[in-house]
């Protein structure tokens, strides 16, 4: 059974999933963390044992190393694992990109120009890419955008009201993120109403440190609330979602604060951590239970801008056959689930407490059987869905042989 190598690089850190495409087992997974500091380790799972070590790692060519060192010594081994690809996550591929391409030269060079759009993400993304081709030159490698399943959004959907130059000089749109999320939950709950995915309109809302929803109508995104960057929309761990524009120029004046220091402001001290000072929202939950009222305000907040972004999705969709929750907050944060859902009658979305209260692995529905939308929890598999279109994109350009073909 064909295996993928799945490698997601921050800019001081590398996750890797070693996945079989036929059966979507995750063979290892594992954590590069400090790239480039004195601190560097690496974590490796696989076959249930864990193993975690101080290392050496000035840079990402050390740390895909590091993890092909640690397939050797613990296992599974690459050699054994018929590997016959290697996908890469890559944030933004602006509006070059509507679906995960090979990378070669040319795409390298493409991704240096995108580089404005993404300066925290992008970089960092260029120097995995390059280290893995000279790590497994005889493998195809693939590059699978945040978002890519984001472009067929509509014009007027993606299109902001500023000057046409922004627009046209500086890239100035709606592109969206968190697209290999959207794309495997919403086929999922299209399989769990027993329909295909052209055939339902869904509302996704993955919700982690950072969160966005997406309208998928007939399997298809629609809208999404990430716009140029993954800053707008919902309210995040550390990130403000969305604001009045005018903000940042009147903190500016006020203040003197530079532009540089006011981007850091609205990413890494807004969200529930400006407003509870607490990025992680198990945190914020147990600080609501105790009665910290900042932490009741975050939650809140927070919930009222899901509540906010179905009603408008649903709009959007005219009908709506699912409500998904995803991501850590959506598939383990039963509070958050019933806030954001709270009198939301009118569309047809009705949870039912118990139902909701239960924790689970599994996909399920949580709404009752009078609701006339159903309300899926759905664990997202965005390693397994770059895994997918990897191989997919390899087989369709020759670089995978025909008895590499999963059998299921």
């Amino acid at each position: 059974m064909p295996s993928v190598l799945v490698l997601n690089a921050g800019s001081s850190s590398l996750k890797y999933q070693l996945v079989q495409v036929g059966t979507r087992e995750v063979l290892a997974v594992g954590l590069v963390e400090a790239i480039g500091l004195d601190s560097a380790k690496i974590t490796h799972k696989a076959a249930g044992d864990k193993v975690s070590r101080d290392i050496e790692c000035p840079d990402h060519k050390a740390a895909i190393a590091a993890v092909v060192g640690l397939f050797d010594t613990e296992g599974p081994r690459l050699a054994d694992s018929d590997l016959v690809a290697v996908g890469h996550r890559v944030v933004h591929g602006g509006e070059k990109f509507s679906g995960a391409v090979l990378v070669t030269d040319e795409l390298l060079a493409t991704l240096d120009e995108l580089t404005p759009l993404a300066p925290l993400h992008n970089p960092a993304n260029l120097v995995m890419l390059r280290a893995a081709l000279e790590m497994f030159p005889e493998l195809p490698q693939v590059g699978v955008f945040d978002t890519a399943f984001h472009q067929t959004m509509p014009e007027h959907a993606y299109t902001y009201a500023v000057p046409a130059e922004w627009r046209e000089k500086y890239g100035v749109r709606r592109y969206g993120f968190h697209g290999t999320s959207h794309a495997y939950v919403s086929r999922e709950a299209a399989a769990l109403l027993g329909k295909e995915p052209q055939d339902v309109n869904v509302i996704v809302l993955h919700l982690g440190n950072g969160a966005s929803a997406t309208a998928v109508r007939g399997g298809v995104s629609v809208d999404t609330s990430m716009g140029l960057t993954p800053l707008e929309g919902l309210v995040m761990g550390t990130r403000s979602g969305d604001i009045d524009p005018a903000i940042p120029m009147h903190v500016h004046r006020q203040s003197g604060m530079s532009f540089e220091d006011i981007d850091t402001m609205l990413y890494k001290r807004s969200g529930l951590q400006g407003l509870a000072g607490r990025s992680d929202s198990r945190d914020v939950e147990e600080a609501c239970e105790a009665g910290d009222e900042a932490a009741q305000l975050a939650q809140a907040v927070m919930a009222y801008r899901l509540k906010k972004y179905l009603g408008a999705y649903a709009a959007v969709l005219g009908t709506l056959d699912a409500v998904v929750f995803t991501g850590g907050i959506g598939e383990n944060s039963a509070l958050t689930r019933q806030m954001a859902t709270d009198d939301l009658g009118i569309l047809g979305i009705v949870v039912d407490p118990e139902l909701n209260s239960v924790r689970s692995k599994e996909a399920r529905d949580i709404a009752t059987p009078e609701s006339r939308v159903r309300v899926f929890v759905i664990p997202t598999d965005e390693e397994g869905e770059i895994a997918r279109q990897t191989y997919e994109v390899a087989q369709a350009a020759g670089r995978v042989r025909a008895a590499d073909a999963p059998t299921s």
